[in-house]
């Protein structure tokens, strides 16, 4: 079970195995820091690992872990996506150069407030890293606003899991609704939106 296999690791080696959990955790969403964090609050309480400590490892796990997916959205910058979307593969999915470059200036526009605000969003508080590179936000911005938000995160997760105690499951079980019902409205809003754009691309021509 992958909640068992978190607080293994992180029984084992614990600061190392939260920085490299953390990292994982933004390449593959799925895997629930809450679980790493609260429990990593946890064992504050009854091992040598301090607050800060946790915090400062969680904190570096996502950073450099926010900076690899940036990169990765830099390679696969919105230039690409035009020239894609300019030949065959647009005209199959009805997708223009110009929705490229509308979103490209949308998140321009918002990017920083997204980059901030997604970072307390389950899964999108990983994925957010790609369009900021790929829209090419200043390096420097992007790290600042990522440190910000993910060091508020992580704080307030790693004392939850400190002041609960051995309780620290409750904590992550809200957490995980809360996970769960982020993941109901982006598939709802997901599905509204494919049901938009197929008829206005493809019925209402």
């Amino acid at each position: 079970m992958m909640n068992d296999l978190i607080i293994s690791i992180i029984n084992q080696y614990g600061y190392l195995g939260v920085f490299l959990l953390i990292i994982i955790e933004n390449f593959f969403p799925p895997i629930p820091s809450e679980i790493i964090l609260t429990f990593g609050g946890f064992m504050t309480t009854y091992t040598t690992m301090t607050v800060w400590g946790v915090i400062l490892f969680a904190t570096l796990g996502s950073v450099l872990g926010a900076t690899g997916l940036y990169t990765l959205g830099r390679v696969l910058n919105a230039e690409r996506f035009e020239l894609l979307f300019s030949g065959k593969v647009g005209r199959v999915l009805h997708l223009k150069a110009e929705d490229v470059r509308r979103a490209d200036k949308w998140f321009k526009k918002h990017g920083h407030a997204a980059v901030f605000l997604c970072r307390f969003v389950p899964i999108v508080r990983s994925l957010i890293s790609i369009p900021a590179g790929m829209s090419k936000m200043k390096f420097g911005g992007f790290l600042l606003l990522t440190i910000l938000g993910t060091f508020i995160w992580n704080m307030v997760l790693i004392y939850l899991g400190r002041l609960a105690g051995e309780a620290w499951v409750v904590i992550a079980s809200y957490m995980d609704i809360y996970s769960k019902i982020i993941a109901m409205v982006f598939v709802v809003c997901g599905l509204a939106l494919a049901v938009f754009y197929v008829k206005k691309r493809f019925i209402n021509k």
